[in-house]
């Protein structure tokens, strides 16, 4: 018994990407392209009339985004599955594609079998991701891992006597109110600030709070 070819709608602005993928997708059995669209509208119009499996969703669209129109389509058709296959590499346009509802992301620059393994896995209910977009999202990992270690590194920097000097700080006390407060000499207080202004390469209580907020170090445990 053959299984029924995956049904294909291509939203793109450019029609020559929806000629490209029609002249590409007639010789495949197992995948069919079914139609076209150019806005919205002709999208929700065919899946409406016409049996579709998969949407190869441009996202730059007159009108409304590839990602309005995802969000729109899943709502309607649970069960119709979207890939992404677009010119955007940013991380936050990916992520937004990913949470209105579509299966898989491909760049435009991805090979055809690609674009075909791609149709043929979302089909499935599973994801896919392209091979670029993989290394921008582990990228973006990797660049967020580094970034949090270096502010907890940082967050580390100060001592606690330091830091609780530093909350005080915040908190508008002098030199004098800190030393009673923490029953230390106004000297010590003052080679505490300095240290602290040093080690976090501040020079102003201005870009010390802007430090302390970067870092979490603003909630005040002192009573």
């Amino acid at each position: 018994m053959c299984q029924k070819p995956i049904q294909v709608l291509v939203v793109d602005d450019h029609q020559i990407i929806i000629d490209g993928l029609k002249s590409i997708l007639q010789d495949e059995e197992t995948v069919q392209f079914a139609g076209g669209a150019n806005t919205m509208q002709e999208a929700l119009d065919f899946i409406e009339q016409h049996p579709v499996d998969v949407v190869v969703m441009d996202i730059s669209m007159p009108g409304h985004s590839g990602i309005e129109i995802t969000l729109i389509i899943k709502e309607k058709y649970p069960d119709v599955k979207i890939l992404a296959l677009t010119m955007h590499d940013e991380i936050d346009i990916i992520a937004d594609m990913i949470d209105a509802g579509a299966s898989g992301y491909l760049l435009k620059k991805a090979n055809m079998n690609e674009v075909l393994d791609a149709i043929q896995t979302v089909a499935r209910g599973q994801r896919y991701l392209g091979n670029k977009v993989q290394d921008i999202m582990m990228d973006e990992f990797s660049q967020r891992r580094s970034t949090r270690q270096q502010l907890e590194y940082e967050s580390q920097l100060l001592t606690p006597r330091e830091k609780e000097i530093l909350q005080l700080m915040l908190r508008e006390f002098t030199n004098e109110k800190i030393a009673e407060k923490l029953f230390i000499s106004i000297r010590t207080v003052e080679t505490h600030r300095r240290n602290i202004f040093t080690k976090t390469n501040t020079k102003n209580v201005v870009s010390l709070i802007k430090y302390a907020m970067k870092h979490g170090l603003t909630k005040s445990e002192t009573a």
